[in-house]
C-alpha cells in the first residue's frame, strides 16, 4: 500500500483526505503533520508529529492542502528530505512558486490549483476556444464559500493564465478583477476575473467568450469537496512513479 502523509490535516479537504485514505485499500495514512492539537482521533499506526523530518521520512508521498506560509515551510524542509509532493494550496506568491520549481529538481512535485479532473479538461477546452475565437471578450467568474481567504481563486487565475497563454498575452498586464465608476469601454485584450463569496459553495467557475451576436459560456460546478480529495489521491498515486520534476494535473491525465 502507498504510505500517504497529510499536511493541512485540520482543513476541510485535509479531513476528507484522511477519511478517504482510511476507507481505501490502496492507501495507508502513514503520517499527519500538526502544529496544534487534533480535535479527532486517528489510528494508532498513524504517526502524528510536529517534526518535519519524521513526517517526510515516514511517507511515500505527501499531500498538502494548507496555507502559503505552511507550504513554504514544507518545501524548505523537503529539500533536505526529498519526498514526492502533491500540492493543492492556493494563494501562493511568486517566491513560493519559485521555491516549488527549485525543489522539483530534487523530488517529483505535482502542483495544481484544483484537483478536479473536470477543471483539468476545462482548461484544455478553454485554451482551444481562446485561440480559435480570438476576437471574443473573455470574462471569468468564480464563486466560493464565505470562508475562502484568497481571491480570485487559484483555479480562476489558472484559467485566466490559460487564456492569456493561448493568445500570447501577459496576464499581469491585461487582467482586471473589478469594475467601478466611469472606467471607459472595455479593451480588446482585457481578461476579467471576478470573485463572489457566500454560503457553503464548494466552487463554481465560469469562462465566457463574448462576441457580437453570440457568446459561449463554459462552467464547472464542484458539488462536493470530496472531488478534490479523490483527485489529490489519484495524483499522489501517479506522482510516486515520476522522475524529479514539476508536473501538473494535465501531465497526469495526458491532456
Amino acid at each position: 500500500m502507498l504510505k500517504v502523509g497529510i499536511f493541512g490535516a485540520t482543513g476541510r479537504v485535509g479531513r476528507l483526505l484522511i477519511e478517504e485514505i482510511l476507507n481505501h485499500s490502496q492507501f495507508t495514512l502513514s503520517s499527519v503533520y500538526v502544529r496544534n492539537e487534533l480535535q479527532y482521533s486517528l489510528p494508532s499506526s498513524t504517526m502524528v508529529t510536529r517534526d518535519f523530518h519524521i513526517f517526510l521520512e515516514s511517507s511515500d508521498v505527501i499531500i498538502d492542502f494548507s496555507s502559503p506560509e505552511a507550504t513554504k515551510a514544507l518545501l524548505e524542509a523537503a529539500i533536505t528530505s526529498p519526498t514526492p509532493l502533491v500540492i493543492g494550496t492556493t494563494g501562493l506568491d511568486n517566491d513560493i512558486h519559485h521555491l516549488i520549481e527549485e525543489s522539483s529538481h530534487t523530488m517529483p512535485i505535482l502542483y495544481a490549483t484544483n484537483m478536479s479532473k473536470g477543471i483539468a479538461v476545462l482548461n484544455k477546452i478553454v485554451s482551444l476556444v481562446a485561440q480559435t475565437l480570438k476576437e471574443s471578450n473573455i470574462e471569468i467568474c468564480e464563486i466560493h464559500h464565505r470562508h475562502k481567504k484568497d481571491a480570485p481563486s487559484g483555479t480562476a487565475l489558472t484559467l485566466a493564465q490559460t487564456c492569456a497563454n493561448a493568445r500570447g498575452l501577459n496576464l499581469d498586464k491585461v487582467r482586471i478583477s473589478g469594475r467601478n465608476g466611469m472606467i471607459g469601454e472595455r479593451s480588446e485584450s482585457e481578461i476579467a476575473v471576478m470573485s463572489l463569496r457566500g454560503g457553503d459553495v464548494c466552487g463554481r467557475h465560469s469562462v465566457g467568450f463574448y462576441l457580437d451576436g453570440e457568446y459561449l459560456e463554459l462552467t464547472h460546478n464542484a458539488t462536493s469537496r470530496l472531488t478534490f480529495a479523490k483527485g489529490a489521491l489519484d495524483m499522489a498515486h501517479w506522482i510516486t512513479k515520476q522522475k524529479n520534476g514539476l508536473y501538473s494535473i494535465q501531465d497526469a491525465l495526458a491532456l
